[in-house]
């Protein structure tokens, strides 16, 4: 007959604690050979060590709970190497995030004037006559996504010799964020309507009055930017009444990241401005 041998001789023997050895007992990943049904104590085979050890490493490389358990009951190799290879791109993933991150965090640390140095200004802009396409897009392939729309634009203008008269923008219909997808408007100015027949859209944007600041630096981190306008816009009392936009200043393919300026703009109505 197998000796059993209780929950704190077993995690002193797997260097698991109590709390892991009774959480794994509940999610079914390690489960003791016999349970007292008087005393509800927890008693575990000395050969489920190897088990335990399994989970342990594997626990030791954050890998999900749900997913340690496709492991150890995966009898196929491979399958189990499939398991660990998506968990890989996970860390691969996780750690290009902390680098970006770490390299955000150390730019705020070089600044000198504060971790948020956006001025807000209050300006009439004009109406923009603009080529324009909507794209349905999330917050992973929204860069792409905006480079797709320029794309689609550019030779629809150069087709009937349209030139550029202004930065490329972007209209943002809708908040996208990690739990959100949304439609983003894709324009760039142009100084005459294209005809009927071109495979995008020309409109007006609309003008007005506008609260805006400039962000510099990488795309990904102009969310300051935004929480500043939301910020100031609440302050002083004034009503947001359209999207904003991201006005584009300067190329990517021309400057580095730390240098790309980028202009974002609120539709606003002023505090004490009944003009509807």
């Amino acid at each position: 007959m197998t000796l059993l041998v209780t929950i704190g001789e077993f995690s002193r023997m797997t260097r698991l604690s109590l709390k892991a050895l009774r959480l794994y007992d509940e999610r079914g990943l390690l489960q003791p050979a016999w349970v007292d049904p008087a005393t509800g104590y927890r008693h575990y085979d000395p050969v489920q060590a190897n088990r335990a050890e399994a989970v342990r490493i594997l626990r030791s490389v954050d890998m999900p709970l749900d997913e340690i358990a496709s492991v150890l009951e995966a009898d196929d190799p491979d399958l189990v190497h499939k398991h660990l290879q998506v968990h890989r791109e996970r860390l691969v993933t996780r750690l290009a995030n902390d680098r970006r991150m770490l390299e955000y965090l150390e730019s705020l640390m070089n600044r000198r004037d504060g971790v948020m140095p956006y001025t807000v200004e209050t300006e009439e802009v004009s109406v923009r006559l603009v080529a324009a396409t909507r794209i349905h897009t999330s917050l992973r392939n929204v860069g792409e996504d905006i480079g797709a729309g320029l794309g689609r634009l550019l030779p629809a203008m150069g087709s009937e010799g349209v030139e550029s008269a202004g930065a490329p923008l972007v209209v943002y219909h809708d908040i996208i964020d990690e739990a959100n997808d949304g439609t983003i408007e894709v324009c760039i100015p142009i100084g005459r309507a294209l005809s009927a027949d071109a495979d995008v859209d020309c409109r007006e944007l609309e003008g007005g009055p506008v609260a805006t600041t400039t962000h510099r630096g990488r795309y990904a981190e102009i969310a300051p930017a935004y929480h500043t306008l939301s910020g100031w816009i609440a302050e002083h009392g004034h009503q947001v009444v359209g999207p904003p936009r991201e006005i584009y200043l300067n190329d990517p393919q021309q400057v580095p990241e730390d240098e790309l300026l980028t202009r974002v703009e609120f539709p606003i109505r002023p505090v004490g401005d009944e003009a509807m």
